[in-house]
């Protein structure tokens, strides 16, 4: 199962690039594969990215904006849920992978399991 970050390598907004820097540095130094899927770059990554954010998190105008973050083809979030989930050690959870032992998230699954 591949991570794919849906960026924009031409945006002009500030807030975006960080966001993307942000999601790969972080998917990056945790050592979590992922491919980068550059929608300024590649129409057919644009095409695919607008058609397979679910309808509940589309904005109410306008295209979803990158980063959107897919585990192959399931959809894992926006920036705002993975700054979410970043926030609460549940990554691995929202990118749909196991957390590995030691981790910060699999030591609060475990003592969950044993409550």
């Amino acid at each position: 199962m591949v991570i794919k970050v849906y960026i924009a390598s031409s945006s002009g907004s500030t807030s975006i690039k960080k966001q993307q820097q942000d999601v790969m540095g972080f998917l990056a130094a945790n050592k979590i594969e992922f491919e980068e899927c550059d929608i300024a770059a590649n129409e057919a990554n644009r095409k695919w990215m607008r058609e397979n954010v679910p309808e509940e998190s589309r904005p109410a105008t306008g295209n979803p904006l990158p980063p959107q973050i897919f585990n192959e083809s399931k959809y894992c979030g926006n920036y705002e849920a993975f700054f979410d989930a970043r926030e609460e050690n549940a990554v691995y959870a929202f990118l749909g992978l196991t957390a590995p032992p030691g981790s910060k998230e699999a030591e609060a699954l475990l003592k969950k399991a044993q409550q």
